[in-house]
């Protein structure tokens, strides 16, 4: 997937007419179940390809909590954060941004833990999916939310080009105020999936997974109550270490994510600049 541009102004006018700016929530995310193209049941893969169109395509991954506290964040999407956000990428010097949305639950106590849209690269195209989403505004109060599913997805049913053809890492974000669940159950997978790697996974053991192939940041949102407990945030800390995120409000995503990635592209290519004078040293001694 992937064709396509994202317009701004083709968006604005588009949001314009259909009202994103004036509707709530509830009458955006009209889906009451879980939409079938998002289903993740019987997924194989999703893919971030090269075009003609984009030949230096960057993978992005937002995966959104959309329990009961967390719904606020896709309605901020499509009302002007999605296009801040792919606004900012282009600009900032990464023309060929392509994005996939997730939304993740909780698998133990709700019907839908994990939907999967596509990668995409056009306005229109990234908005179908973003409104295809269901909220399900679940969770419980049981030990957090089923980020590591995020991770579980990236690492095992994604293929994407700018690591496979240049060794360049994509992004994931997982975006929530609650802790990640610490493990996700073989039975839970299979009734997920239906195929896949159908083992118990630690989410240590799916962060590393992810790792290999993106750039994992986690957005943790202080301005709900769970966000707000010191516990959680220690907790991330510990995981993530200093791609954990801290955000006072839900509204930062948008200027939080093109600044990450902007920065860290360029810290990519200083290494691989330095990486390259290296070797061109050794081979003028040899």
């Amino acid at each position: 997937m992937g064709w396509g541009y994202y317009s701004v102004d083709d968006r604005a006018a588009r949001a314009a007419s259909v009202g994103y700016d004036t509707k709530s929530a509830r009458e955006i995310f009209t889906q009451r179940n879980i939409n079938n193209a998002m289903n993740p049941h019987g997924i194989t893969v999703r893919e971030s390809r090269d075009s003609v169109e984009h030949p230096n395509s960057v993978a992005i991954i937002l995966a959104l909590d959309v329990t009961g506290s967390m719904g606020s964040i896709p309605h901020h999407l499509v009302k002007d954060g999605l296009p801040k956000i792919m606004g900012r990428i282009i600009q900032s010097g990464t023309p060929d941004p392509q994005l996939l949305f997730l939304a993740v639950g909780d698998h133990e106590c709700d019907s839908s833990p994990l939907q999967v849209g596509q990668f995409e690269s056009s306005d229109e195209l990234l908005d179908k999916w973003l409104t295809s989403v269901y909220l399900e505004g679940g969770g419980g109060g049981n030990a957090g939310e089923s980020y590591l599913l995020a991770w579980y997805f990236a690492g095992f049913h994604t293929s994407v080009d700018c690591v496979e053809k240049r060794k360049q890492k994509g992004f994931l974000f997982t975006i929530g105020d609650e802790p990640t669940l610490p493990e996700v159950p073989a039975v839970s997978l299979e009734r997920l999936m239906g195929r896949g790697q159908q083992q118990t996974w630690s989410a240590v053991e799916l962060l590393d997974k992810a790792r290999k192939s993106y750039h994992v940041f986690h957005l943790h949102i202080r301005e709900t109550s769970s966000g707000s407990r010191r516990e959680v945030m220690d907790g991330w800390k510990q995981l993530m270490g200093d791609k954990l995120i801290v955000l006072e409000r839900h509204e930062e995503v948008s200027l939080v994510i093109p600044e990450i990635i902007a920065a860290t592209l360029r810290k990519d290519a200083a290494g691989k600049t330095a990486a390259a004078g290296t070797r061109s040293q050794t081979e003028v001694i040899l």
